[in-house]
């Protein structure tokens, strides 16, 4: 299962790895996601997600209704508020967790990044600087 919010994009070059997995997708309603997912399973989240606790609320309940009727064994996301709901419930009924920190923040760590850092199994940074907020994050390379 992967979720991405605004960074489809990203997700992109690592395609050759998810085409051979059974997936779906967790994403915002938007033209590109519409587009670029049309033959997918995809899930529409609720946004914006930073600092919305009510949508933090809604895509909690989303997140544990998806997470039942899919069973995912991994949680894939790179950089959407939505990802926080999913990694920790996600976590509780035993899926593994991936987490790409976005390629555009290398100064300061992000809200979404801070928060799914203990719901975690693994923690990907696309430039080596971003390990001084992560510490023990694997460097993965830019993925744009």
């Amino acid at each position: 299962m992967c979720s991405t919010g605004g960074h489809l994009a990203q997700l992109h070059r690592l395609e050759p790895w998810w085409r051979c997995h059974d997936r779906a997708w967790v994403t915002f309603d938007k033209s590109d996601a519409r587009s670029l997912l049309a033959d997918e399973r995809t899930y529409w989240a609720h946004h914006p997600t930073t600092r919305n606790v009510g949508n933090l609320v809604r895509n909690s309940f989303l997140a544990l209704r998806i997470l039942r009727a899919e069973r995912p064994r991994l949680i894939v996301s790179n950089g959407a508020g939505v990802a926080v709901p999913f990694f920790f419930l996600g976590r509780l009924l035993g899926a593994r967790t991936a987490y790409v920190e976005v390629v555009d923040r290398v100064a300061s760590p992000t809200l979404t990044g801070r928060m799914v850092r203990r719901a975690t199994t693994l923690f990907c940074v696309q430039w080596p600087e971003q390990q001084e907020f992560y510490r023990g994050a694997t460097v993965v390379g830019p993925l744009v």
